[in-house]
């Protein structure tokens, strides 16, 4: 079995009614939801106090990557919010993500800061010749972790398949979101660093984020439910 908590369950849409069913089907299944981009800026700040108040915790997945003082200032408006994870990209270094931190820790009872390491949907062959970053793709998301626990965040995001080597860096404590989860009959879609959800157990990763398999289900408290059984 796979605890309900480690799930968090991307409402990737802008459609207001599929959302709000969405969140009335899961609702008591002690899943969190992420928020991303379509939805945020498509529906504002109104559906995260919506999830929360049916009693989700909310991963709002922004992706912030903008110079330090602009994330940082970007973070203090969004902790007026209430969230309970929020995210900025690695690559925008350092200072950046110090600032981020400084935000985040300003507020009493702070949300988690996780970091992006590499998209899931991001190849080797891609960051090599598109990104100019040599090397297989877990040097560099290993890098990113490092990074990111330096400067003050809880975890990153990254692969299951990255797992190991950021806890082996980083140690048990810092925490792995993990796109790219797939029960074994889903397509993989966009996404190319993937694993199925009882074996990113395996690996170790703190959380999982899955979207399509549930939301796209016909449905999706009983895809969520198989997901949790390990099927």
């Amino acid at each position: 079995m796979i605890s309900s908590e480690k799930i968090i369950v991307a409402l990737d849409s802008s459609n207001e009614e599929e959302v709000r069913a969405l969140l009335s089907t899961l609702k008591g299944t002690n899943v969190w939801v992420k928020v991303g981009m379509e939805l945020f800026y498509a529906l504002g700040p109104e559906v995260i106090s919506e999830a929360k108040d049916l009693g989700f915790k909310v991963f709002l997945d922004l992706k912030l990557h903008d110079i330090p003082n602009t994330v940082g200032q970007g973070i203090k408006s969004l902790m007026k919010l209430p969230i309970d994870m929020i995210n900025v990209h690695a690559a925008g270094g350092s200072e950046m993500m110090k600032r981020a931190s400084e935000a985040v820790h300003s507020k009493q009872n702070p949300p988690l800061l996780i970091a992006v390491t590499q998209l899931t949907s991001t190849s080797t062959m891609e960051m090599n010749q598109e990104q100019r970053i040599p090397g297989d793709i877990l040097e560099s998301v290993s890098h990113y972790a490092k990074l990111a626990k330096d400067s003050g965040c809880h975890g990153v995001v990254s692969s299951p398949l990255e797992v190991q080597a950021i806890k082996l860096i980083c140690g048990s404590g810092f925490l792995t979101v993990t796109p790219g989860i797939r029960p074994l009959d889903s397509a993989s879609q966009d996404q190319k660093r993937i694993t199925t959800p009882l074996e990113a157990l395996r690996l170790g990763t703190d959380y999982m984020v899955i979207g399509r398999p549930i939301t796209k289900a016909q449905h999706p408290r009983l895809a969520l439910e198989s997901i949790l059984k390990g099927h």
